[in-house]
């Protein structure tokens, strides 16, 4: 099934090579998501059991309405008209503190839909601020998708929470896909307002810490990455990881001509498969 919004650092196209890492069980296991995002995976896995976690805690919100309340999000967000002077005005509202959930997240799913290029961008006050984007005819609220999409995040527990979590959360033999915003492969292309803080090499290496912690637990995982020196470099050397090499396509960037594939690591620690 598709996402049911687009999101920067969004797996769709690597989807089929992500899942090739995955145990052939993979649909039998309790699975973690410790940076959900826009949920490619999450969606084309569909667990029965798990969590899925993100920082953006307007992301979360969304999905636990699509999850708890999809019939009223549809209905919220069908109210909303696509023109840009209603955008601005609907863009300064969901920048309001303490609005319902539901509103929240109908809001949140309307600029997804109508902003330039389909961009999350906050400033440093972390206030929503891309500008009203022009396409043919958007389709706001997809029903279909969202009742899919609700049907597959029953039973999923839904967090707001550093990544960390998961050391808690994942047991022995559990699966886990961990996607963290990407160590930039330049200084222009460092790129870090989808929230108010940063992810660093600092970060980037306490996650590795992690992924170290779960695989002495017995915890299978994919990392995905950008394919950079001093990401490869915290990764290489360990026994029981394999680094791969992949070309994805960029999802979202302000020239189409820049959406060319470009070079990403798959980090795991999954058993090979035998061909």
């Amino acid at each position: 099934m598709r996402p049911i919004l687009k999101w920067a650092g969004g797996k769709r196209s690597l989807v089929p090579q992500i899942l090739r890492l995955f145990p052939a069980d993979y649909r039998e296991r309790n699975y973690h998501e410790p940076f959900v995002g826009g949920g490619a995976v999450f969606f084309t896995v569909r667990p029965g059991s798990g969590t899925v976690n993100d920082v953006n805690p307007h992301l979360i919100d969304f999905y636990r309405v699509v999850r708890d309340s999809p019939q009223e999000l549809i209905a919220q967000a069908g109210r909303y008209q696509y023109d840009e002077g209603t955008y601005y005005e609907l863009r300064d509202r969901f920048n309001r503190p303490d609005l319902p959930n539901v509103e929240r997240a109908a809001l949140l799913l309307y600029l997804n839909k109508t902003a330039y290029n389909g961009l999350y961008r906050v400033n440093s006050k972390g206030m929503f601020n891309v500008p009203f984007g022009r396409y043919r005819n958007p389709t706001i609220a997809p029903r279909q998708t969202i009742m899919a999409a609700s049907r597959a995040l029953k039973g999923i527990e839904i967090l707001n929470a550093d990544f960390s979590y998961v050391l808690d959360a994942a047991g022995k033999g559990d699966l886990c896909y961990i996607d963290p915003p990407y160590q930039p492969v330049s200084d222009t292309a460092n790129f870090t307002s989808y929230s108010p803080g940063g992810f660093g090499l600092h970060e980037q290496r306490r996650l590795r810490d992690v992924c170290l912690k779960l695989d002495e637990g017995g915890v299978l995982f994919v990392l995905s990455n950008s394919h950079t020196e001093p990401v490869i470099d915290l990764y290489r050397g360990v026994d029981t990881f394999r680094i791969e090499t992949v070309r994805a396509k960029r999802a979202i960037s302000a020239k189409v001509a820049t959406r060319r594939p470009v070079a990403e690591i798959l980090v795991t620690n999954t058993p090979v498969k035998d061909l």
